[in-house]
């Protein structure tokens, strides 16, 4: 164990049993000390505010303001923010945005006993951290076409059950732009068909339902 004052650490997750597993998990730890919790992201945003604590876990998914935009908004106002995602999603997408946003470290709930308390540490020591699969998933994908953001917009359209000519409306352009924007969006996601692109795009976090 280090030696000196503490890590404090807040820790922000609408689930409070995941809230109660971690702080239990932590508490064995005596250089770990979690010093608040919130379960949402306007709460992580006042707590980091007021306790300023040297590491925040974040969830990404929660209601009102979610983790990314959580994220944006500590990390404007306190740039050297340490934080540390901790969610279920391992899509190459929502961790480039997470990383792009300011957190230092990209970790799955699904390693959490095994990985966290050193995570937290060497993130306070000022390194980062990828979780394994995540980092596979990035280099995989890293030389990717990457969709323009109206192509995304067609495709989450599509997701929610949108024909061709309901999401031309929805966007104001024809029915024969979305075709190509359809075609462009199989080609770059390597999908067999809109079915096949909606859930390649859900699991990579192009998307979101």
């Amino acid at each position: 164990m280090t030696k000196g004052p503490a890590i404090r650490v807040v820790m922000a997750d609408d689930h409070p049993l995941i809230r109660e597993g971690i702080g239990a998990l932590l508490s064995g730890h005596r250089d770990i000390d979690v010093v608040g919790e919130a379960s949402d992201g306007l709460q992580a945003v006042a707590l980091y505010s007021s306790l300023m604590p040297d590491i925040l876990l974040l969830d990404l998914q929660m209601p009102g303001l979610g983790g990314l935009e959580a994220i944006g908004v500590i990390k404007s106002r306190f740039p050297s923010a340490r934080i540390i995602v901790l969610t279920t999603y391992e899509g190459d997408q929502l961790a480039s945005k997470a990383i792009s946003a300011g957190a230092q470290a990209y970790l799955l709930k699904s390693s959490v006993r095994t990985e966290l308390p050193d995570t937290i540490r060497a993130v306070h020591r000022g390194q980062k951290h990828i979780h394994a699969k995540v980092a596979q998933n990035l280099a995989q994908h890293a030389s990717d076409d990457v969709l323009t953001p109206r192509e995304v917009d067609v495709l989450s359209l599509i997701a929610r059950g949108n024909s061709n000519r309901a999401v031309g409306n929805s966007l104001s352009i024809t029915e024969e732009t979305v075709k190509g924007y359809v075609k462009n969006i199989l080609s770059k996601l390597g999908a067999k068909d809109r079915t096949h692109a909606v859930a390649l795009a859900l699991k990579r976090g192009i998307i979101e339902l």
